[in-house]
């Protein structure tokens, strides 16, 4: 069985109780990280996850509130004696970025620094982004103002699967994703450019044949409004739930 673990549910602009978007999810041999915002060692510390236990972690895109954190992230482990290999993956796009980020602190002076594989994903639908013992992970570009990837997990012993929207306007890239899996993880900021709203969220798990819909990456505190259960609810009849920080799925 995998465990998901919420860091962060709020979308660009977070509040008291919610951090910007990112995960934990926990195989049988990998811990993986998605997105990185904010400070991570703290969030990993207070969800009761070992930060020496990440093995990769993947990056949707470039843009602060989904990157900004990994800095912080790289020094503190190397600084609490972190010595494994860890893998970083994302589109060349962000990960040319994210290199160039690393350089502007010279990372590479850091002394006894651990190994870190930077891992580009192919720009096209359904990529291999990991293939193991564990998971299969696919990539699709999604719609967004920077080059952004969905995300599709399926679980090879329990033929369990979970999907991330990341943040996108309505796509058929999202939809394919989303075709029979068990769980949708779709973000919920809006109807505007580069985003959805939670109906529309819904229509995609309603015509994906989605088992459970998850709405995460929505407005919190102050810019909170409305009522996303319900708005989801007459578009999607399944189960639907919005994402809250250090929520855990089982899957």
């Amino acid at each position: 069985m995998a465990k998901l673990t919420i860091l962060g549910s709020s979308n660009a602009i977070p509040s008291q109780e919610h951090e910007n978007t990112h995960m934990v999810l926990a195989t049988k041999n990998h811990t993986i990280l998605v997105d990185c915002s904010g400070n991570p060692i703290v969030r990993l510390q207070a969800a009761g996850i070992n930060f020496q236990h990440i093995t990769d972690i993947i990056l949707t895109h470039f843009h602060p509130d989904h990157v900004g954190g990994l800095p912080l992230l790289l020094m503190d482990m190397w600084l609490l004696g972190h010595r494994t290999p860890l893998n970083i993956y994302g589109l060349a796009y962000t990960i040319d970025r994210t290199e160039a980020m690393m350089e502007l602190f010279a990372w590479k002076d850091w002394p006894n620094f651990f190994e870190v594989n930077f891992c580009r994903v192919a720009e096209s639908p359904f990529a291999a982004l990991m293939d193991n013992d564990d998971l299969r992970i696919y990539a699709s570009p999604v719609k967004h103002f920077v080059p952004n990837i969905g995300l599709r997990f399926e679980l090879k012993e329990e033929g369990k699967s979970l999907v991330y929207s990341c943040d996108t306007e309505p796509c058929s890239a999202v939809f394919s994703l989303s075709k029979d899996s068990d769980i949708l993880l779709h973000e919920a900021a809006g109807d505007f450019s580069g985003h959805s709203s939670a109906a529309q969220a819904a229509d995609v798990a309603r015509t994906a044949n989605v088992g459970e819909l998850v709405l995460i990456h929505y407005p919190t505190g102050a810019l909170s409004s409305g009522d996303l259960l319900a708005e989801a609810a007459k578009k999607f009849s399944g189960p639907t739930r919005l994402a809250t920080d250090f929520m855990t799925i089982d899957f």
